[in-house]
């Protein structure tokens, strides 16, 4: 088993401090198996809403959740949004006889209902899949082509990889959002989808794919915050100074598992994605999720003018500011973008991440980091 040290110890921090804590993340990225390190599958405190015997026990939920001391865990949380309000009232005894874990696949803007009912009693911990620490260095190109889905990454062959990928892209569409009771089908779903892959990388133009799939502007938008709320994409917002300068004010959109992208551009290897005309778009996608993951930054924004200066990461930390800049480049050198972006931003320091092996200087302020030493170093 591969450890999962950083997200384990982040997990075992937040159940110390918080009464319930929710481990958000897409289906399949390892939830379940993280959760069984503190609670194992077949105690009375482990729940599994997929499962018809969990489902008979919680009947009556609080009959069976009051006597439970320790951690208890309830997994697939949002099958039923109805154990909030009960939540609550657990949480709130004195002294507190357990603490909640709970695991889901949809991020809290859909789980409206738990951010109304545990406001103040609910520590969120987003899990996605394998980070390229937990899998060394060496297997830096695997799991950019495969993704970080487990089951995508350890397959034995390229091929069962890939068709790992295909049939959770399936699975997802005909059964996973027709459970959140979204009627969209799955066809029109999948072609969006395909849609936002070509767009990865990109600045969001909701007027183009709107014309493109025949539907209105507020329709796409709908599609993509909920391709959003399900971990399937990312919106980088854009970040705006007083600068007298016309800035970007659409996001930046991303597929957020690699190895979903590739499936979904049809690359189905190294060699394909290394002559694939989104190569650096890829990598570019791929970098900035581990350098989230691994720098965990208060907030996070991308900055681009109309001018055409932009930096990929505008990252807030505590009081630093730190530009990120991904480039799939053997010696990145430095570029009138940084150096804007520098002044402009009023930057701390900017990174240019790539997928090399030596870090060095390029000016003062702006260094070149391989994308595993950064890694490593968090």
């Amino acid at each position: 088993m591969i450890d999962r040290k950083t997200d384990l110890a982040l997990l075992r921090a937040a159940l110390k401090r918080s009464r319930i804590v929710a481990l958000l993340g897409p289906r399949q990225c390892g939830k379940t198996t993280i959760a069984r390190q503190f609670v194992p599958v077949e105690s009375l405190n482990y729940f599994d809403l997929e499962d018809p015997r969990s489902l008979a026990r919680l009947t009556e939920p609080d009959t069976a959740l009051r006597p439970l001391t320790g951690v208890v865990v309830i997994d697939e949380i949002q099958r039923r949004p109805d154990l909030f309000p009960l939540l609550r009232v657990l949480a709130d005894r004195q002294p507190l006889p357990a603490r909640f874990l709970i695991l889901g696949s949809a991020a809290p803007e859909l789980l409206r209902q738990s951010s109304e009912s545990l406001a103040g009693r609910l520590e969120t911990i987003p899990l996605e899949g394998f980070r390229l620490s937990d899998l060394g260095v060496e297997a830096q190109t695997r799991h950019w082509v495969r993704g970080g889905f487990p089951l995508s990454f350890t397959a034995r062959k390229e091929v069962d990889s890939v068709a790992w990928r295909r049939q959770f892209l399936q699975t997802f569409l005909e059964r996973d959002v027709p459970q959140w009771g979204i009627s969209i089908p799955a066809t029109t779903l999948r072609r969006f989808w395909n849609m936002v892959a070509h767009y990865h990388g990109q600045i969001w133009n909701a007027a183009e794919l709107a014309r493109a799939l025949g539907v209105n502007e507020s329709t796409v938008r709908r599609h993509l915050d909920l391709m959003t709320g399900l971990f399937m994409v990312r919106q980088l917002p854009p970040w705006h100074e007083n600068l007298g300068k016309r800035q970007v004010k659409a996001p930046k959109v991303y597929i957020r598992d690699t190895g979903l992208l590739h499936s979904l551009l049809g690359i189905t290897d190294e060699r394909d994605l290394e002559h694939h005309p989104k190569v650096g778009a890829s990598w570019e996608g791929y970098a900035i999720e581990e350098v989230l993951k691994a720098l965990q930054p208060d907030d996070a924004y991308f900055w681009a003018t109309h001018q055409g200066a932009e930096i990929d990461l505008v990252l807030f930390k505590g009081s630093r500011r730190i530009g990120i800049e991904c480039k799939r480049v053997d010696a990145p050198s430095i570029t009138p973008s940084m150096r804007i972006a520098m002044a402009d931003l009023k930057l701390d320091e900017v990174r240019v991440v790539y997928p090399g092996t030596r870090g060095y200087r390029l000016a003062d302020g702006i260094e070149a980091t391989p994308l595993a030493d950064l890694v490593d170093a968090s």
